[in-house]
């Protein structure tokens, strides 16, 4: 009885003393939120008003799990991500009693089936596929789905380590983005496309200009394939990036060609570079310097400017011009921008692909230039389309950061990314065990190829690049589909 006694006094005395620290801690935000004044909000309300911040906070959450409809988020739905979560997982990716997909949506695409598609003994996978073959050291691209920029410093090092291993064990490339070459992307054995950005991180002397002595140190590595010159991307088009000096380790200062604690500036545009002339002769040094390919990546503005490119290499000649160009859409990328860039600059890699690819075909460099389709092409029927438009081959990097585990909590910019994917913090990058992430990203890459070939086959053709437009059609605002070589008439060489 004393002691049914005692615990019920304890339970009471614990209870006053809860109350009362409770009873202090809003007394405290009270005086604190009247006397603030940078918040409305929190000084007419005070301690309530602090409930409308953190209901914003966790309001993406809720709406990623609870409120929003499988085709419903941004930037990228949870159909998407499941796709890609079956994909890695080694599960069936197969779903049941009908599609979620509202096919109505203004320039949603449809692939025709066949009458007649091939039997299972007639279909084919598609070859590898030559780049520079003018080159000293062409490379033979084994795959047309492939890893997208990503630099080391913007993504982790078990991240990059992940991919690079996921990328040899798939046969695929990975492209190192502009923070340079670390030994992470080495260790993986993967196939790599080195991108010299505006600042020409891992390829720059003391002033920042290129350095020959160091493009000659990467090219050394047989496993660095093709050198992307990055003109522009989908984060940020038309504006340079800047990493800050607080992030600039000895390690980052090494690979990048910094000093420890210096800022890292990316100019809007390459210093060296004022025309069309200037690019390509800057192209023909580094093929020189490298003996390896080397090609652009962009963003489409104005149609004329690119219009203007291919004029200059059809006067110079077909040797002046890229190897490769890579084009990304206007949409936002794994970078993080400012809102206007990412919303209002640059046009979309649906409208931009089919123009590229017919202005490459009418200047007759169809054999000349591959074409590099980028940008939120992340699920089966994206990269169809890219092929049926005329692209030669599809990066995605947003795709590969979901099939790390990446669960789209929009930290990246922020270094708390939950999965360890995009942030420095060593215990949230213990998340991320390499040993399976990388079984993961090969999974993703090989079940990708695989569906885009069961998409081809259906519409009646042997392998993914013998797609053509016409096997497409575009749903109008009318509700009725148009053929999208009836919207994209190929022009020049057939595509």
């Amino acid at each position: 009885m004393d002691f049914a006694m005692n615990t019920i006094n304890f339970l009471a005395v614990a209870f006053v003393v809860v109350v009362g620290l409770i009873f202090a801690l809003v007394l405290v935000l009270f005086v604190i939120d009247r006397l603030q004044t940078h918040d409305a909000i929190r000084r007419n309300y005070p301690v309530l008003g602090r409930f409308r911040h953190i209901f914003s906070a966790l309001g993406e959450f809720f709406r990623q799990y609870f409120f929003a409809m499988d085709r419903e988020e941004m930037p990228f739905n949870r159909a998407q991500r499941e796709w890609i979560h079956r994909a890695v997982s080694g599960k069936g990716n197969t779903v049941a009693f009908g599609s979620t997909r509202n096919i109505n949506v203004v320039g949603t695409p449809l692939f025709m089936n066949a009458a007649f598609p091939p039997m299972d003994d007639e279909f084919a996978c598609s070859e590898p596929l030559v780049i520079g073959p003018d080159c000293p050291n062409p490379f033979l691209a084994k795959s047309f789905f492939n890893i997208s920029g990503m630099s080391y410093g913007a993504i982790s090092k078990p991240a990059v380590l992940a991919l690079s291993k996921g990328a040899k064990d798939a046969g695929i490339w990975m492209n190192t983005g502009e923070g340079g070459l670390s030994e992470y992307h080495l260790k993986g054995g993967a196939d790599i496309v080195f991108q010299i950005g505006t600042a020409k991180f891992g390829v720059r002397d003391k002033e920042g200009n290129l350095s020959d002595e160091k493009l000659t140190e990467v090219a050394a590595h047989d496993t660095v394939r093709m050198f992307e010159i990055k003109l522009a991307q989908g984060a940020k088009p038309g504006k340079g990036g800047i990493l800050p000096g607080a992030k600039v380790t000895e390690e980052i200062a090494k690979i990048r060609g910094l000093e420890v604690g210096q800022d890292g500036i990316s100019p809007n545009r390459h210093r060296d570079v004022n025309t069309w002339d200037e690019l390509l002769d800057l192209i023909s040094h580094i093929r020189k310097v490298t003996s390896k390919p080397v090609g652009i990546k962009t963003v489409m503005g104005a149609e004329e400017a690119l219009g203007n490119l291919f004029d200059t290499i059809v006067q110079r000649g077909a040797d002046s011009a890229p190897d490769f160009i890579t084009l990304d859409g206007g949409e936002g990328g794994t970078g993080a921008a400012p809102m206007p860039l990412i919303d209002l600059v640059g046009m979309s890699i649906r409208e931009a692909l089919p123009l590229i690819v017919d202005m490459r075909n009418q200047a007759g460099l169809k054999n000349r230039i591959r074409i590099v389709a980028s940008g939120k092409l992340v699920g089966p029927g994206d990269v169809a389309w890219a092929l049926a438009a005329g692209a030669d081959f599809i990066t995605s990097a947003r795709g590969f950061m979901f099939s790390l585990g990446c669960i789209q909590a929009l930290k990246c910019n922020k270094n708390t990314c939950p999965t360890g994917i995009t942030t420095h913090d060593p215990h949230l990058q213990k998340g991320l065990v390499v040993s399976d992430k990388y079984k993961r990203v090969s999974a993703f890459a090989q079940n990708m190829v695989k569906e885009v070939e069961i998409i081809s086959h259906s519409v009646g053709v042997a392998e993914p690049r013998l797609l053509k437009r016409s096997h497409v059609r575009i749903m109008q605002d009318s509700g009725l589909s148009v053929p999208m070589d009836r919207l994209c008439p190929p022009k020049g060489a057939e595509t």
